[in-house]
């Protein structure tokens, strides 16, 4: 029996991604039937063009931490517009502590930085200064402290800038 030009053939009426056939398609490979050469070019296309979107879609790429931000070991975001922290009728500054080397050099650049900063020279503190280290202490009741805190960690020489604990 001959088949008119225009009527589709039975296998093309197949649909190969309906879940029977898709079944048995994984079940057997070899028999699936083959999608028509411009279904074929369509689905290669789309599949294309869908990979990334929907692989961006699901794997967010890592925000890179800003170098400043990854020398202050505490989150200034938490404090008020003021530098201060806790309840209403208990604001308090936060007192940080850094590290610089010894020189008029650095000692004048923090100290044009950070109008709060207080040198000890010799002391240690809780964050350690070493031997030819002064160590810097500062807090964030003033203005532009996000600002302040920013440029000292920016600071070529400034390694670490953590909150200091009185005791």
């Amino acid at each position: 029996m001959a088949v008119a030009p225009n009527m589709p053939r039975q296998c093309d009426l197949i649909d190969p991604l309906s879940p029977p056939m898709l079944a048995q398609n994984v079940l057997n490979p070899v028999s699936a039937p083959r999608l028509p050469g411009r279904g074929q070019r369509a689905l290669a296309i789309a599949a294309l063009v869908l990979l990334p979107w929907l692989t961006a879609a699901h794997v967010r790429a890592a925000e890179p931490v800003p170098a400043s931000r990854a020398v202050i070991g505490f989150d200034p975001s938490e404090l008020d517009e003021q530098g201060l922290e806790g309840p209403p009728d208990g604001k308090r500054a936060v007192d940080y502590e850094l590290c610089i080397p010894a020189g008029e050099q650095f000692t004048a650049e923090v100290g044009a930085i950070d109008a709060s900063a207080q040198l000890y020279p010799g002391a240690r503190g809780r964050i350690g200064c070493g031997p030819g280290q002064v160590l810097v202490i500062g807090n964030t009741h003033q203005p532009d402290f996000a600002l302040v805190l920013r440029r000292l960690a920016e600071l070529p020489y400034v390694e670490r800038i953590e909150r200091t604990w009185f005791e």
